[in-house]
């Protein structure tokens, strides 16, 4: 069986302390120091399971770097989108799509973080 065709993400940061606790309080997960093989390089991983499906990745700040990018879009799987939804703005991040129906597919909300990068939360509830 061919695996899912994503199997990392990085989200590219300013201010690494900022965007973790942004993560961190929206998400209710706890990032981890993950180290880079260049010294250039800084990135806090997401939690991840090998026996899992799915990608994981990780929150990154290199020079050269910058944040706020709208070209790819990453989702997060939430039990119900409307809990991670309603810890957004006290994170200091912004609600730009509240949680809305996607049919068969479920509900998703888009959020900005403290970088200025737009993430969508996804939930089949």
């Amino acid at each position: 069986m061919k695996p899912n065709p994503v199997g990392w993400f990085e989200i590219y940061v300013q201010d690494l302390n900022r965007a973790k606790k942004f993560y961190e309080q929206v998400l209710a997960i706890e990032l981890t120091k993950l180290e880079s093989p260049v010294p250039e390089l800084e990135m806090l991983a997401f939690p991840m399971n090998m026996e899992s499906a799915g990608a994981s990745g990780a929150l990154a700040k290199m020079d050269g770097c910058p944040s706020g990018g709208l070209g790819t879009l990453v989702y997060f799987v939430c039990e119900d989108c409307a809990n991670e939804l309603a810890r957004v703005e006290s994170a200091g991040g912004k609600i730009c799509k509240p949680k809305m129906s996607i049919g068969q597919y479920g509900f998703m909300a888009l959020v900005m973080d403290t970088e200025g990068n737009m993430i969508g939360l996804h939930s089949m509830k």
